[in-house]
């Protein structure tokens, strides 16, 4: 069933997963939201997965612990932690209400990141086997988990390019055009990001210094395509997600990878 799964997500990789690029609305649509509430009903008549509350800072598991059970998240956010090749602790991606934690995981048997909560969060888990089963008597379910493992898979190969392709302040912006594009797909505003990161996770993130991250978020205000609240230093107006996804598309042309 494992391989099934991975197969198919394989075959469907593109067909789903493609909204790392849209343009995200200041406003959130009517109908934003509704198809992670829905996998979130879905997913809770299938199976009964057990609830957590978690608050921030709390470590759902650990890098190297087994492999028991796949989750998915409810409410909050969270951020999975790596360790580079010269042992150095990487923040790898982040997840947010409707997303699974572990699928990524299932070949190895065991997980590769530290899950991290970012603020108070409810949290849902089912067994693996469980999982399996359930989706072989709901095709729905299946399609679900299927587009879940190739967005991941989509992510990671956009932001290995993104590394290797874009200078810093590109890089920054396509940062911040996907978070928008998450909280957008959520239903929530997507015009006014509080995030609940310093600029040294989200430099860390995006393989860059501190100073390298403070001197990308200062680039972007000055070509007014976001403001930065002089007090809170988190709190970033986003006026034109489109102008930002236009930045990227420019600066890949006319900048240099690096930072």
């Amino acid at each position: 069933m494992t391989n099934f799964i991975a197969s198919s997500a394989l075959e469907t990789l593109g067909s789903d997963a493609h909204g790392a690029r849209e343009a995200a609305p200041s406003a959130p649509r009517p109908d934003a939201g509704h198809h992670i509430a829905d996998t979130l009903n879905l997913v809770a008549e299938a199976m009964a997965p057990r609830r957590r509350i978690m608050r921030g800072g709390e470590r759902l598991y650990q890098i190297g612990a087994p492999l028991s059970q796949i989750y998915l998240l409810n409410s909050g956010m969270f951020k999975l932690v790596g360790v580079s090749t010269d042992g150095r602790e990487q923040i790898a991606a982040f997840k947010f209400r409707g997303d699974w934690l572990g699928l990524g995981e299932i070949d190895a048997g065991r997980h590769t990141c530290d899950a991290v909560a970012l603020d108070t969060c409810e949290v849902w888990s089912v067994g693996q086997a469980e999982l399996f089963e359930a989706c072989a008597r709901r095709p729905a379910l299946l399609r679900l988990v299927v587009v879940a493992m190739s967005g991941e898979i989509l992510r990671e190969r956009e932001a290995a390019m993104s590394a290797y392709t874009l200078p810093a302040d590109a890089r920054m912006a396509e940062f911040l055009h996907r978070w928008i594009n998450a909280l957008e797909r959520r239903g929530l505003r997507a015009d006014l990001i509080n995030l609940p990161l310093t600029r040294a996770e989200i430099g860390n993130h995006l393989g860059m210094t501190l100073e390298t991250a403070s001197r990308a978020l200062s680039r972007l205000a000055q070509a007014r395509v976001i403001s930065i609240d002089d007090k809170s230093r988190r709190e970033i107006t986003v006026h034109d997600a489109a102008r930002l996804d236009a930045y990227v598309r420019e600066r890949s042309t006319s900048g240099t990878a690096g930072g």
